[in-house]
């Protein structure tokens, strides 16, 4: 729910979609949920016109949030969905996949088996509890040895501090992103932000598969990005 509106879909698999079905990617969409929004979700999922797995739950993991006038999010955490078993994951044949869980927990980088990853951070640092959304940094850090890429927002970037992956994007809103170092200016939109680090992570994953080096795909990422929201 953002600024008290109605429920709708989120999360990855949405806002990623999004951006995939933009870049008519070769590309599978992956999501869990619970029985109560499946029905829906898969409508909406069916709308991207790319092909997914929907699988489904008890619970669908839920969050509120609302932005202040320079775009910092407040977050509140309303339920807890349950996370991936290993029968749930269908990944062969996969080569590059990005992962985004959205509290930490969900997914077991154990079990993906898949020569290219991008996680999302935030399946890292969210404390998976409810209420007030809280970051830490307890986590197994054992676990980033599964991963070719990281993608951090800068609160997460402050938690996790330095890493051994061989990728580091940082995004940092309407500031843009840091690849490995290298500053990516952004375009800045006036409009509702929420889902725009899933979209950059699947474009710059989508021109990586493609050949790109990182900070070229940083870069076309942003553009399509600014397209999407507008």
């Amino acid at each position: 729910m953002i600024a008290g509106r109605a429920p709708r879909i989120g999360g990855g698999p949405w806002h990623a979609g999004r951006a995939l079905a933009a870049l008519g990617a070769d590309a599978r969409v992956i999501a869990k949920c619970g029985e109560p929004e499946a029905t829906a979700y898969a409508r909406e999922l069916e709308a991207l016109g790319l092909p997914f797995d929907l699988v489904v739950g008890e619970t669908t993991t839920a969050f509120s949030f609302s932005y202040d006038e320079s775009g910092v999010r407040t977050m509140h955490v309303d339920a807890l969905g349950e996370p991936w078993r290993e029968e749930e994951l269908h990944l062969d044949g996969v080569e590059w996949l990005q992962v985004v869980p959205l509290l930490r927990s969900q997914v077991d980088l154990e079990l993906i088996e898949v020569p290219h990853v991008l996680l999302d951070a935030q399946g890292l640092v969210r404390v998976p509890a409810l209420g007030p959304l809280r970051l830490d940094d307890d986590f197994d850090r054992a676990q980033l040895r599964h991963l070719s890429m990281l993608k951090l927002a800068d609160e997460e970037a402050a938690v996790v501090g330095d890493v051994d992956v061989p990728e580091v994007i940082v995004t940092h809103g309407v500031r843009g992103a840091t690849v490995n170092g290298v500053h990516v200016q952004a375009e800045p939109v006036e409009c509702d932000p929420t889902g725009a680090g899933d979209m950059f992570a699947a474009a710059y994953l989508v021109a990586r598969a493609g050949g790109a080096d990182p900070v070229a795909a940083a870069r076309g990422a942003t553009s399509v990005v600014a397209e999407l929201l507008r």
